[in-house]
C-alpha cells in the first residue's frame, strides 16, 4: 500500500512528512560540518608537519642573509616614508621572503562584518611549531572621497580647508579590491615580524642596505636611469622626483639613489601615494625653516625678559664728574707750657687771633 508524501523545502533543507514518518535533509548543516571538518584537518596536517620537520633559526638567517645579497630583493626589501626624520623598515616583501624560508607559518584571514559602510576582516599568524600566534582587525571602509562624483552615488557631502566640496561616494570593485589587498598586506607584515626573532631581521635589514648602496655606487648613472623608469611607471614623471630630493637628478648621491628606491617600493606596495609622500616631504621642510627662524610670539617673550632682568645705572659722563674739594692745611697751635695761652705763629701778622 503506497504512502501519501508531501515534500516541502526551504532555506535550511528538504523535509518529507508521510503516515507516521517525517525526516529532513539538512544539506545546508552538512556542507558546513563538512567545511569545518575541512579546516580542521588542513590544520592539524600543518602541526604534524612541523613536528616531523621542524626549522633550524641558524639556517633560516644564512637563507634570509642570502636573499639579502641580491640586489633585486634587497631593492624591495625597505619601504621609506617621510615623515619626520624619515621612517623606514622592512617591507611586506620582505616579510613575505621571511615567512617563506622559516617555514611552518601560516596566515590566515576571515571576514567578520561586513554591511553597505564597512569590512572588518580578521588576520592571524601562526606559528604551528611554538603555537604561538597573533592576531589583527583590520576596517576597510566601502566609501572614498571624490571631487568629482559624477556617475558615483553620493553618500556624505563636506567642504575642505579650501572651500570646495568634497563628495564621499561608494567605492568601486577595483578601489575595494586595491584597499583589502593593501591593509591586508601590512597586517600579515606586521604579524608575520612578530614571530621571527629581531636580531635575525636586524642583520638582514643592514645586508639589504648595504647591497643597494653597494650597487648605486658602482654604477649611479645606471641605477638613476632604472628609477627614472620605475617611478614613470606609476605616474612620477623626472621633474617629480627633481622637486622631492630638491636639486638635479645628475647631482644625486648613492645615498639618495637607495633613498628613492625604498619610496619606490612604499608606493609599489601600496602603503602610501607620490602625492601624500610629497605632501609630507615639504611640510618636514617648512617646519624645520619655521624652527630656525624666532616668530613674533618668541621676540615678544625675549623681550619681557629683557626689561625684567636687574640692570645697574649708568656712569656718570666724565664732563659731569665734579673735581673733589681739598681743604688748605690748618696751621699747628702751640700752647705756652706756664701760662697756657695760645702762642701765635712766627709769621702771624697782626690780624691774627687765636682759634
Amino acid at each position: 500500500m503506497n504512502q501519501a508524501m508531501t515534500t516541502t523545502k526551504n532555506g535550511h533543507g528538504t523535509m518529507r512528512e508521510g503516515f507516521g514518518e517525517r525526516s529532513m535533509a539538512l544539506s545546508a548543516e552538512t556542507q558546513t560540518a563538512a567545511l569545518q571538518a575541512q579546516a580542521q584537518a588542513a590544520v592539524q596536517a600543518r602541526f604534524v608537519m612541523s613536528m616531523q620537520r621542524p626549522r633550524s633559526w641558524e639556517d633560516v638567517r644564512v637563507r634570509i642573509l642570502s636573499e639579502c645579497k641580491r640586489p633585486g630583493f634587497a631593492e624591495v626589501a625597505r619601504y621609506r616614508k617621510p615623515i619626520g626624520k624619515g621612517i623606514e623598515g622592512p617591507s611586506i616583501r620582505f616579510a613575505e621572503a621571511c615567512a617563506r624560508y622559516a617555514g611552518n607559518l601560516g596566515v590566515e584571514t576571515a571576514t567578520t562584518f561586513d554591511d553597505e559602510i564597512k569590512r572588518i576582516i580578521h588576520v592571524t599568524a601562526v606559528d604551528y611549531e611554538t603555537n604561538a600566534s597573533f592576531s589583527s582587525d583590520i576596517t576597510i571602509q566601502k566609501v572614498v572621497e571624490r571631487k568629482d562624483p559624477k556617475g558615483r552615488k553620493i553618500v556624505a557631502q563636506r567642504t575642505n580647508s579650501y572651500g570646495d566640496p568634497v563628495y564621499l561616494v561608494e567605492a568601486t570593485e577595483d578601489e575595494m579590491l586595491n584597499a583589502v589587498n593593501a591593509l591586508v598586506s601590512k597586517a600579515t607584515r606586521t604579524l608575520i615580524l612578530r614571530l621571527i626573532p629581531a636580531d635575525i631581521v636586524e642583520e638582514a635589514q643592514e645586508e639589504c642596505v648595504k647591497t643597494t648602496r653597494d650597487k648605486a655606487a658602482k654604477d649611479p648613472a645606471g641605477e638613476r636611469k632604472r628609477l627614472c623608469d620605475a617611478f614613470a611607471q606609476l605616474g612620477v614623471m623626472p621633474a617629480d622626483l627633481v622637486r622631492y630630493v630638491g636639486h638635479s637628478l645628475d647631482a644625486m648621491q648613492p645615498a639618495e639613489l637607495v633613498e628613492l628606491r625604498q619610496v619606490y617600493g612604499t608606493i609599489r606596495d601600496g602603503e602610501t601615494t607620490w602625492r601624500e609622500i610629497l605632501a609630507a616631504r615639504e611640510g618636514n621642510e617648512q617646519a624645520e625653516t619655521s624652527a630656525k627662524k624666532p616668530t613674533l610670539v618668541d621676540k615678544l617673550k625675549a623681550k619681557k625678559e629683557a626689561k625684567k632682568a636687574p640692570q645697574e645705572p649708568p656712569p656718570p659722563p666724565a664732563e659731569a664728574q665734579q673735581p673733589a674739594t681739598v681743604e688748605p692745611p690748618q696751621p699747628t697751635v702751640e700752647h705756652d707750657t706756664e701760662t697756657g695761652e695760645v702762642v701765635p705763629p712766627e709769621n702771624a701778622g697782626d690780624a691774627w687771633e687765636a682759634p
